[in-house]
């Protein structure tokens, strides 16, 4: 199905030298990411520093890259939080700026039960029209939304699909096998895209888009019309970028990728900080093996 794309990019939020949000490198970032594979961007999502971000500045960042993007892609919000009010507030604010769906991360540090997560995401988007992409990352969140949770979240409508980024690829085929008519699955991990893909998934929500998007339409599109092999191989080309991107938190390694790749992505706001030596080296010849330097 994927309503919203097959490859959305989890776009990086690029700084200036004082670490302020810079929205003309946004914006050129977002052209060059569908120019270069993605279907669409997810904007302010984890990857974006969305936890050292202000609500202004993500209003911003919103509409700067719709107002870019136009048609030729679809702009995701991140407005999920550990506060529903405040998510509320927030996708309220993205639907405005003209954004095509919001993402909502699973509530962190508050550990809410079962009934609370589907409370919190039934609250949300009974609160707006836009489509809700749910975002499962236990690693993150130190919740898991569980298949039963998820099934009950897909009875409502603009809830059509989720990044599962759990890791456990039988909890995706779990869903799939339980409301495949009713929400898409993202893989939430580039490394297990593929498999993802082979137990229902539609696409993914992707870091490494950043750096290989065409590579990745294409490894999606060798699966879909039955190439595995293929599909294979390209996942395997893959697979040092995908190690590297995540060799320490993200969005570190992506963000030294980007930099070394020429583009105006700045650093990282603390607590995050800049790639080692030893680690930009590694991206280095990643990069060099990719033929990109």
């Amino acid at each position: 199905m994927a309503r919203l794309g097959k490859v959305l990019t989890a776009m990086v939020t690029p700084f200036d030298e004082k670490l302020q949000v810079n929205y003309q490198a946004a914006q050129e970032l977002a052209n060059k990411l569908i120019e270069s594979g993605s279907d669409g961007l997810v904007v302010a999502g984890t990857t974006g520093e969305s936890p050292t971000l202000t609500k202004q500045e993500k209003v911003e960042l919103f509409k700067a890259v719709v107002e870019a993007v136009g048609s030729k892609g679809t702009v995701i919000a991140g407005t999920g939080s550990y506060s529903t009010q405040e998510s509320i507030e927030l996708t309220k604010e993205a639907e405005r700026a003209g954004v095509d769906g919001v993402m909502l991360v699973a509530p962190y540090y508050n550990k809410p039960s079962q009934e609370g997560l589907y409370q919190h995401f039934k609250t949300i988007a009974a609160n707006t029209e836009l489509p809700v992409i749910l975002y499962n990352i236990p690693g993150r969140t130190g919740i898991n939304v569980t298949v039963d949770t998820v099934v009950r979240l897909a009875e409502i409508k603009n809830i059509v699909a989720i990044k599962e980024a759990s890791g456990n690829v039988s909890q995706s085929s779990e869903i799939f096998e339980r409301v495949a008519k009713k929400l898409d699955i993202y893989s939430g991990d580039d490394a297990l895209t593929l498999p993802i893909l082979s137990v229902g998934g539609v696409g993914v929500i992707s870091v490494a888009s950043h750096i290989a998007g065409t590579k990745i339409q294409e490894m999606i599109a060798a699966f879909e019309r039955g190439d595995v092999n293929v599909a294979a191989k390209l996942n395997a080309e893959l697979g040092a970028l995908n190690r590297a991107l995540f060799i320490t938190t993200n969005p570190t390694m992506v963000k030294a990728a980007c930099n070394l790749l020429g583009y105006k992505i700045g650093g990282l706001r603390l607590p995050l900080v800049e790639a080692s030596a030893k680690e930009l080296d590694i991206m280095r010849g990643v990069l060099k093996d990719l033929g990109l330097l």
